[in-house]
């Protein structure tokens, strides 16, 4: 495997497939990840996910990426996105190349949703 990839999954994201199905879906969170997997596997990449409903669990685990020599992190934030600059520090303070994503448009919902500390944009 030549690259290494990390994917954070946020807070209630362990509830997907039974939380609100029509804005997040009827996959599991564990129908993702085994989908996120074998993609990985088919591209020769090694991928490992983590999920936390806990802040600080998330920011140890990023800091925990560097040491593990992870080379690049996807990271769904769910409702730390619009809260936490903890994780934003966090990513930052590993420098590795991150993107931020969601399972619903978060600009298409309630106005708070719309800001995210993690993305400047």
């Amino acid at each position: 495997m030549s690259s290494t990839i990390l994917v954070i999954h946020g807070p209630n994201l362990n509830l997907l497939g039974m939380r609100e199905p029509e804005v997040y879906g009827s996959l599991t969170l564990n129908d993702i990840n085994q989908q996120l997997i074998a993609q990985a596997e088919n591209a020769s990449i090694s991928l490992d996910t983590f999920q936390s409903n806990w802040e600080g669990a998330i920011v140890d685990r990023i800091h925990q990426a560097q040491a593990d020599g992870v080379q690049f992190i996807i990271i769904n934030p769910a409702a730390l996105t619009h809260t936490s600059v903890a994780l934003r520090d966090a990513l930052l303070g590993v420098a590795i190349p991150f993107i931020e994503v969601h399972l619903s448009n978060v600009h298409a919902r309630e106005a708070f949703r719309h800001h995210s500390y993690l993305s400047d944009k």
